[in-house]
């Protein structure tokens, strides 16, 4: 009797693991579709092509090569990777700068006021992306606002070359993906735990010190999410290197484009978007990596 009731509590069991199995799949099934489609596909394309030849007018030649790879050590690619990777580099930095304090102030917010800073914040998301660079280049030339308000004042005696330099580059992608860094911080810091502040406060710590020692440590995995998010985008952006920097300044984005459309070397730009995604997967791996450090330690202090 036993071994019957048993018998049908485990199919039951096993019933019920199906049906939920085949509902995460129904809920989970657009979007592993739209991953496979639009993520997996082209990247096993990118990889592919990576190993093969341009033809004499472009395209692909189907004849084995690993010189697209050696062509990547090349002194003028090289010089293109470290000058992209300096000013994303830097526009990283500033949007920490700018994007922590911000962050950190919105949560100090009453909750009505919270959700306008929040808007606020997104709100040049609302706008085309390429109209809000060339605004910048109204802003930034020699008859702009910015130089006609400092001659003006008295500050300098003739425009400034704002424009077409790698500071303008540096400004324009700061503003396109300062959000992306103030949005990760604010979630980490909405979910620090009060009660940690609150034991810190008790114990005699000031504010300078609980923010050392509790609220800076939680926030970190917010802050290099949001610094990813930063670092990533500005990398392979050819938009505002190109109308901001006039040509002159060339980042990874750039020569990506230009191996695809220019010089039609799909191979050879092939390579070059994977060492993008490749250094992309590779950032996100540290930073995992120091989240679980972070809440391993959480978790022994608790």
């Amino acid at each position: 009797m036993s071994l019957s009731t048993n018998t049908r509590k485990n199919s039951g069991r096993g019933a019920s693991r199906r049906r939920a199995l085949s509902a995460r799949a129904i809920f989970a099934g657009p979007g592993l579709l739209y991953i496979t489609a639009f993520m997996t596909i082209p990247l096993i394309l990118i990889f592919v092509y990576s190993f093969f030849t341009r033809g004499r007018f472009g395209g692909v030649v189907w004849e084995f090569t690993l010189a697209n790879y050696s062509r990547l050590f090349e002194s003028v690619y090289v010089n293109v990777f470290i000058s992209s990777v300096v000013i994303a580099g830097t526009t990283t930095l500033l949007a920490l700068v700018l994007g922590y304090p911000t962050a950190y102030a919105i949560t100090r917010l009453p909750p009505k006021w919270r959700t306008i800073a929040l808007i606020l914040v997104v709100l040049p998301f609302w706008t085309n992306f390429l109209i809000r660079t060339y605004a910048w280049i109204i802003l930034l030339n020699s008859e702009g606002p910015v130089n006609s308000t400092l001659v003006s004042l008295g500050i300098i005696g003739a425009p400034l070359g704002l424009l077409y330099t790698p500071g303008a580059v540096i400004v324009g992608l700061l503003y396109a993906y300062l959000p992306l860094v103030v949005l990760p911080i604010y979630a980490s810091l909405e979910r620090a735990d009060r009660q940690l502040l609150e034991a810190a406060s008790n114990l005699g710590a000031n504010r300078f010190r609980t923010f050392i020692d509790i609220t800076l440590p939680l926030s970190l995995p917010g802050a290099m999410i949001g610094a990813i998010f930063v670092f990533v985008p500005s990398l392979g952006n050819f938009v505002v290197p190109e109308l901001l920097g006039g040509g002159k300044t060339v980042m990874v984005g750039n020569l990506i484009r230009d191996q695809f459309l220019e010089a039609r070397d799909w191979p050879f730009g092939a390579v070059i978007a994977l060492f993008t995604v490749g250094l992309l997967v590779l950032l996100f791996a540290v930073q995992a990596a120091i989240a679980r450090k972070i809440n391993g330690k959480q978790v022994s202090h608790a």
